[in-house]
């Protein structure tokens, strides 16, 4: 449908237009609006909130973010951590020039990452660990994370600390092994093809690009590569119709089949197996310890579990409203919502640090719960609810809610005395 008022102005304030754009949902036919959150370092409580077009880049509202954080909190020596789409030149020069600080991660295709990978393959960098943490599962091994400071910083001149992640590690070696096998299935499978009576590829041509598609679509053309070798097909076929018999002549015709084989790039997987479970941050503070940079680059998932509450429990999508005003209008209230539900969090697990209580019983069958939500904190209190019996029209008497001993523990936790629900 047809969403009007879009790149028009309206109170003063251009309309966000509601259009096609990268759905992260993989979903091209849906049109949508780009939503930009901030949130604090105390808690994830969400501070600022924008509203863009729904083919904005994610790449240019850094630089408006973070001119919007100056203008609110009144200075600009805070730090700002985000994902790899701030690590543009433009964005980081920007908050650079002004006086601002930032961390960051680099993409992948960064100069300084493939410099880095080719100088890992003959040196050993002097890892020092920076944070650890027990494994997830009972009897794993631990976390352990281990910076490393770039003598030579990036193009722009800023800071490279490279951490090394040893869950990172475990996580690229699977993925590299499964991506290889799965290249190695895909090859073996259209071996079988054109082994096959009835196999249509008649060029060298058409199989070696059949290869290159099996191998791209699992995603293994950098460590499987496959070799296409022509072979001749002998077939004989009777001269002449009927029942053979010694006398029988046959015409023997030749054709060019092809033999295809999957090889690993052995030499490939050990270069990219030095850089397992290793990342660089970016970063123009330079006070900052390798550890330091890594803890507040580690805070940024956060800002994710914000994302993630927006579109799950408050159910953000799909908006059923035509005029992107009033869209604007919605995605205004669900930020108030979410500051609300940060800031029960916020509350509660602050409450239970001072207390020193652990966690607490809200989970099912009283199960133990380290960092309450907001959306369970909530779900406790669903079924409170007070009666009133009333004859003719005149209230009798009024039955007060029993409330549960977790239910009046979370109440104390979150300074909200029990009158609230039985005065």
């Amino acid at each position: 449908m047809e969403y009007p008022g879009g790149g028009s102005r309206r109170g003063g304030k251009a309309v966000p237009a509601v259009t096609f754009g990268h759905n992260k949902d993989h979903r091209p036919d849906l049109k949508q609006l780009v939503w930009i959150l901030t949130v604090c370092a105390d808690g994830a409580v969400p501070i600022a909130y924008r509203v863009e077009a729904g083919n904005t880049n994610d790449d240019i509202t850094h630089v408006p973010t973070w001119d919007e954080l100056v203008a609110l909190v009144g200075r600009a020596d805070f730090l700002y951590v985000s994902d790899c789409k701030l690590a543009s030149a433009e964005a980081m020069g920007h908050i650079d020039s002004h006086g601002g600080r930032f961390v960051t991660v680099l993409p992948a295709n960064r100069r300084e990452v493939a410099r880095f990978a080719e100088w890992v393959q003959s040196h050993a960098p002097d890892w020092s660990e920076a944070a650890r943490r027990p494994g997830r599962r009972l009897g794993g091994a631990p976390e352990v994370w281990r910076t490393f400071e770039s003598p030579v910083g990036s193009d722009g001149g800023f800071r490279i600390v490279w951490v090394h992640s040893s869950t990172k590690a475990l996580n690229d070696a699977a993925t590299r092994a499964r991506r290889i096998e799965a290249g190695m299935a895909a090859t073996e499978e259209l071996a079988a093809r054109l082994a096959g009576p009835r196999c249509r590829f008649k060029t060298l041509v058409a199989v070696e690009e059949a290869a290159g598609r099996a191998l791209v679509d699992a995603d293994a053309e950098r460590w499987v590569q496959a070799r296409v070798v022509p072979v001749n097909a002998d077939t004989f076929r009777q001269e002449h119709r009927g029942r053979p018999g010694p006398n029988t002549r046959y015409r023997k015709t030749t054709n060019e089949r092809f033999a295809l084989s999957a090889t690993v790039r052995a030499d490939v997987v050990a270069y990219d197996a030095r850089m397992d479970g290793i990342f660089p941050l970016i970063t123009n503070d330079k006070k900052m310890s390798p550890a330091e940079v890594l803890a507040a680059y580690k805070y940024q998932p956060n800002l994710e579990r914000r994302h993630s509450q927006l579109k799950g429990h408050q159910l953000v999508a799909p908006v059923l409203l035509k005029d992107p005003v009033r869209i604007e209008g919605l995605l205004c209230c669900h930020f108030f919502a979410l500051v609300v539900q940060a800031l029960v969090e916020r509350e509660i697990r602050a409450a239970m640090v001072k207390a020193e209580a652990r966690h607490i019983p809200l989970y099912p069958e009283l199960r133990a719960c380290a960092a309450p939500s907001a959306a369970r904190v909530l779900e406790i209190f669903a079924n409170v609810s007070r009666h009133h019996l009333s004859i003719d029209g005149k209230r009798v008497n009024t039955f007060q809610p029993e409330l549960t001993p977790v239910q009046l523990q979370v109440l104390d936790l979150l300074g909200i005395p029990a009158s609230a629900y039985t005065g």
